[in-house]
């Protein structure tokens, strides 16, 4: 499929992320032992030969940068196409960083109109799943939408989710904006839209025109009457990061193998960048359950129900339990650490005792001493 461009925003939610989003942007936030949220984004277009793509940036980008280079992971390093990657700025030098999305949409129309694609996909980056296009674009065609959007069932557990209602042809006839958590498993939006590029050029000049900013409030919710606007219901893992506590659930659900066998595997595989790392040391006395564990680690206590990142040093008489350690972190002898989040490069020091809830775990900022 070569008619279809990709545009990812790289910035989602950054303030409920809290620390976690200190000194990257939600893209390349680390999930899963070793791979980045970008990940997912590219692989799922690459997997459905949308090889067009124009990455939107908003701040603490350097890291991103650092993870996609060129995107010769993803097979993105081509004359024809590959990755753009725009900074935050718009065409109004009264602002350094675009308000909304139509902001950010406007400021890439040249980008757009560019492209010789004559469809667009349109995607956060807090998405961990495994999508083919073809199919998306395949429904899209028979159902004669004006947009299609993708959609996954869950529980709207934080507030502001995007819950729709459709008819028995899948036309969405309402998108209201969830206000209170709820536990009532509810179809939801995925805020992935693939429409056709020059009906995203016509809604975004108008919107802009108009001074509107938010994509979903200012068109997709009042487009609702206008607009053939088609649900597509997403099959498999979905996990949707928009805060701590989800980042931590998401990351807990994947220790599932086979929960982690559909992500990853369901309908082509999820590209990373490639480290050349050591093999992993479990040293004598070592003792690891249902846990994932990267390559360059150094195994020499205990890990139970935890993610270990590339290069973690758990000493002797160290204890992890349902916790998530980052690249190159150090858990020293006798420490015992438990429901937490540790960014990367975080020591915690010899005998010391931390721990934080399943339902609201504690997060160790970057290169922090504890």
């Amino acid at each position: 499929m070569n008619n279809i461009m990709g545009i990812i925003f790289a910035s989602d939610n950054e303030s409920k992320l809290n620390e976690l989003t200190l000194h990257r942007t939600t893209a390349s936030l680390p999930f899963c032992g070793r791979y980045r949220f970008i990940d997912f984004a590219l692989s799922n277009f690459v997997n459905s030969q949308i090889t067009n793509l124009g990455i939107i940036t908003r701040n603490n980008y350097s890291s991103l940068m650092d993870h996609i280079r060129m995107g010769r992971d993803w097979d993105l390093n081509r004359k024809n196409g590959g990755i753009a990657v725009f900074p935050p700025y718009v065409s109004n030098s009264a602002r350094s960083m675009n308000r909304g999305k139509i902001e950010a949409l406007y400021s890439i129309l040249d980008f757009i109109k560019r492209g010789s694609e004559d469809y667009v996909v349109i995607t956060n980056s807090n998405i961990a799943a495994n999508i083919d296009f073809d199919d998306v674009f395949a429904a899209h065609i028979a159902k004669g939408a004006d947009i299609t959007m993708l959609t996954y069932m869950a529980q709207p557990i934080s507030s502001r989710k995007a819950a729709v209602a459709k008819d028995e042809s899948g036309r969405i006839t309402q998108i209201r904006v969830v206000q209170t958590p709820s536990s009532v498993l509810t179809e939801m939006s995925l805020n992935v839209y693939l429409l056709r590029k020059d009906l995203l050029v016509d809604l975004i000049v108008d919107s802009y025109e108009r001074g509107y900013t938010d994509l979903e409030k200012h068109i997709l919710q009042p487009g609702c009457d206008t607009l053939k606007i088609f649900a597509y219901p997403t099959e498999g893992y979905v996990g949707v990061i928009d805060d701590v506590k989800s980042y931590y659930a998401e990351s807990m659900r994947v220790l599932d193998t086979d929960l982690r066998n559909d992500l990853f595997t369901r309908n082509g595989t999820i590209f990373t960048k490639v480290k050349d790392s050591v093999p992993t040391r479990y040293r004598k006395g070592a003792e690891v359950n249902n846990s994932l564990i990267a390559d360059g680690c150094d195994i020499g206590g205990k890990v139970i129900n935890s993610i270990l990142f590339r290069g973690v040093t758990v000493e002797k008489g160290a204890v992890i339990e349902n916790s998530i350690v980052m690249e190159g972190g150090k858990i020293c002898e006798g420490a015992h650490i438990s429901y937490i989040i540790a960014d990367k490069d975080v020591t915690v020091t010899s005998n010391k005792t931390i721990g934080g809830y399943e339902t609201y775990p504690m997060v160790i900022v970057k290169n922090k001493t504890v």
